[in-house]
């Protein structure tokens, strides 16, 4: 038998005969190799043609993002000790992180529609892991080891941009029927990733040593580089309506548009501003040991975000959003204070727990209403507000470690400072009700 056509499933309907034939003759192994091609075949259209596997794609694409976004972090000390950087310059790694990622996503609504988002979503974790592979390899090319970081953090957050842009869309466009819950749990996924990023750290760096990190960044290279493929066979589709959403010049004329702005800004500002720093704080401001303070610090307020997005996620149609992510504000404040004024590292420890769970609602809540606020948005609207999250993202930790450097490195005094930006987030929301109600009343 030198060629083989391969039978569909109309085939296999319908050729019993057929089989029951080459069964008598002794094929029997022909038959078998048929259908192992038929079931691997089949399970390949599985892939191209199911959308959970798209969802899923774009959960751990998520869950990449808490990589490149939360590794660096755990060895701020590590590369101030090897490298002999100052703390105020490690700061800027922060701010190179996500002003690429906030550059990036404000080119992303150009070159998304032109190359397209399968394009751009493979792009997106090729850089993702050739920057973890570059953060081992680039320092010790350069006779400034910065230079180095510098540019690997810069290729793994174009990577980090393009994801945060284009896995919402992506997810939004998938023909699922709790869309609200689905995006939510997306968002939670950044805060899983973000807890096995430290879990897995932590145990490395307790077995293998601290100095072995490089390896550990290799191998946190391969999960972008396998999502990777993924993206390749699964459906991709365009969000419904897409044609119809506002131009910027437009949404720049909607008063609640520029209050979404100050909500994101904020909302990315009072979650990295402790997230950055959780790790250095723990183990420099607080005294204890790295493990613990990887453990109780980074990985504490990473689960109690995940937690408060996966509770609004189940009980989404009972909460009022408004009045949830204003109490999580006056929490987020009260955390704040616990972790700058409080001498006792157990009660600092809680805060940064308490941190987590304050702003976990503030990304995800701040997108819904604006969502319902501006309906007719479009791309440009979520790629904006993604813009101004990142924008926070830089502003916070930068601002923390900055102050911390002025004040001979003390991080109490840097997060105590960037209170300002929760403080900011409830002025936010108070605006936003007032817009919300005023709308209303003009309505009727």
């Amino acid at each position: 038998m030198n060629h083989v056509c391969f039978p569909d499933e109309a085939f296999f309907a319908s050729s019993g005969f057929f089989f029951l034939k080459c069964w008598k003759k002794g094929e029997k192994g022909i038959i078998i190799a048929l259908f192992k091609q038929y079931k691997g075949e089949t399970a390949q259209m599985n892939i191209r043609q199911n959308f959970n596997h798209t969802i899923a794609a774009s959960f751990t694409g998520s869950a990449v993002q808490a990589i490149i976004n939360n590794f660096a972090p755990l060895l701020f000390l590590t590369f101030q000790a090897s490298y002999g950087i100052s703390l105020d310059r490690i700061a800027l790694l922060v701010t190179i992180n996500f002003g690429v990622q906030l550059f990036v996503d404000l080119l992303a609504t150009k070159f998304a529609d032109l190359l397209g988002y399968r394009t751009c979503i493979v792009i997106a974790h090729i850089c993702s892991a050739a920057g973890l592979i570059g953060l081992a390899v680039l320092p010790e090319l350069f006779a400034d080891h910065y230079i180095g970081l510098v540019a690997a953090i810069a290729i793994y957050a174009i990577g980090g941009g393009l994801i945060e842009v284009l896995v919402s869309p992506i997810v939004e466009a998938c023909p699922t029927k709790r869309k609200a819950a689905t995006m939510s749990l997306l968002h939670s996924f950044y805060c899983w990733g973000h807890v096995f990023v430290v879990l897995v750290s932590t145990a490395f760096f307790s077995l293998a040593g601290i100095n072995n990190w490089k390896i550990l960044a290799f191998c946190w290279a391969v999960i972008p580089l396998v999502n990777t493929f993924y993206f390749m066979l699964v459906p991709i589709r365009r969000p419904v309506g897409e044609a119809e959403g506002l131009s910027v010049r437009k949404l720049a004329r909607v008063k609640v548009f520029w209050v979404m702005l100050l909500l994101m800004m904020c909302s990315g500002a009072c979650e990295q501003a402790v997230s950055q720093w959780a790790s250095t704080f723990a183990e420099a401001g607080l005294g204890v040991t790295k493990t613990i303070g990887d453990l109780a610090g980074p990985c504490m307020f990473a689960v109690l975000m995940g937690l408060a997005r996966v509770f609004y996620a189940r009980f989404s149609e009972k909460i009022a959003l408004e009045r949830f992510m204003f109490l999580s504000g006056v929490l987020c404040v009260i955390s704040y204070l616990l972790i700058s004024l409080v001498p006792s590292p157990v009660i600092g420890l809680i805060g940064c727990g308490l941190c987590g769970l304050s702003v976990g609602i503030l990304w995800p809540g701040s997108f819904s209403i604006a969502s319902r606020e501006i309906p007719l948005g479009g791309t440009a609207m979520f790629a904006l507000l993604a813009l101004a999250g990142d924008l926070g993202c830089s502003t916070g930790p930068t601002f923390v470690g900055f102050v911390s450097g002025a004040f001979n490195d003390n991080l109490k005094i840097g997060i105590l400072e960037a209170i300002v930006f929760p403080l900011l987030m409830l002025l936010g929301l108070f605006l936003c009700v007032i817009l919300h109600r005023k709308k209303e009343a003009e309505s009727v």
